[in-house]
């Protein structure tokens, strides 16, 4: 397999990981669930603009936004994949916030902001969201709208957080039992670049992440009837995975269709032109997909 098509491939199951939110299900995520670190809004929202650092659970936050806050316009909050930073999002939220207000964040151990001091879970990851939401959006309601790993986050954040959370964009957003799906299309057995993807894969759930981000499988929970935009790539890239890349992307495409299950408002739509990174190969879909999100999101 081309190295070019590897990269790729790794990219969307392990850049692209599992990534993180607030599972609610998971047994960890209950041990490490703080009650006082509630989903609360906490009054204005800081109308600054450009990046700035700010301070998260004592912890450095690198944050953009952009655009300005409207009266009765949700945030959006824009959430990177895993291995990207806010960078990466940068002319997608420039071209977002010509109509929206749009704020972007690099997680611990991404981009600018601080390294976690030790192994993350879903339930510290989403308290960091939450530290975000409360200084760029206030009492005011926002949009989430994840890119792979990002996707997952956001996806895995907003069913107990539905006071705040009232619509979600996902792009190839990483699927909600990655870890199950990946050890049933590549066997133990499979040997050369196959049994490479399977092993790094299996070592970045469990943690070897930049992030440090320790990521289960888990199921799909309601999220309320908030507006939903599933969008998958229409470029079967993981299909040159030799032997299982078949499996791989009808893995993935089922993966997409679980998300549906957020909301009765939910629905799918593949992005023809695109590969993983439906934001940059194929902006319009993704711009447009917000707008619908915030548009509903509004009423």
């Amino acid at each position: 397999m081309p190295s070019k098509i590897k990269a790729a491939a790794l990219v969307a199951l392990c850049c692209t990981v599992t990534g993180a939110g607030l599972a609610g299900c998971d047994d960890d995520t209950a041990a490490d669930w703080d009650p006082f670190a509630s989903d609360t809004p906490k009054a204005s929202a800081d109308p600054f603009s450009g990046t700035k650092k700010i301070d998260v659970a004592g912890r450095s936050v690198n944050v953009s936004c952009s655009g300005a806050l409207a009266i009765g316009k949700p945030v959006v909050v824009l959430l990177h994949g895993g291995g990207d930073g806010l960078d990466k999002m940068a002319a997608f939220q420039k071209t977002l916030s010509k109509t929206n207000r749009v704020c972007s964040y690099d997680r611990l151990g991404a981009g600018a902001s601080d390294k976690p001091d030790g192994p993350q879970s879903f339930a510290t990851t989403g308290k960091i969201l939450t530290g975000v939401l409360d200084r760029v959006a206030g009492d005011r309601p926002v949009v989430l709208a994840g890119h792979s790993m990002g996707g997952l986050i956001a996806a895995r954040y907003a069913p107990d957080h539905q006071n705040r959370v009232k619509g979600l964009v996902l792009m190839d957003a990483t699927p909600p039992t990655i870890a199950e799906d990946i050890t049933k299309a590549i066997p133990k057995s499979a040997t050369g670049q196959a049994a490479q993807l399977r092993t790094q894969n299996l070592a970045i759930f469990q943690g070897n992440n930049p992030e440090k981000l320790v990521m289960t499988d888990g199921e799909v929970r309601p999220a309320g009837r908030i507006p939903v935009e599933v969008i998958k790539h229409g470029k079967p890239y993981l299909a040159a995975v030799p032997k299982y890349g078949p499996r791989l992307e009808q893995a993935w495409t089922a993966g997409q269709r679980k998300w549906l299950a957020l909301s009765s408002r939910s629905r799918l739509t593949t992005a023809a032109k695109s590969g993983h990174y439906i934001y940059v190969e194929q902006p319009d879909a993704a711009v447009q997909a917000v707008q619908r999100v915030t548009s509903q999101a509004e009423r």
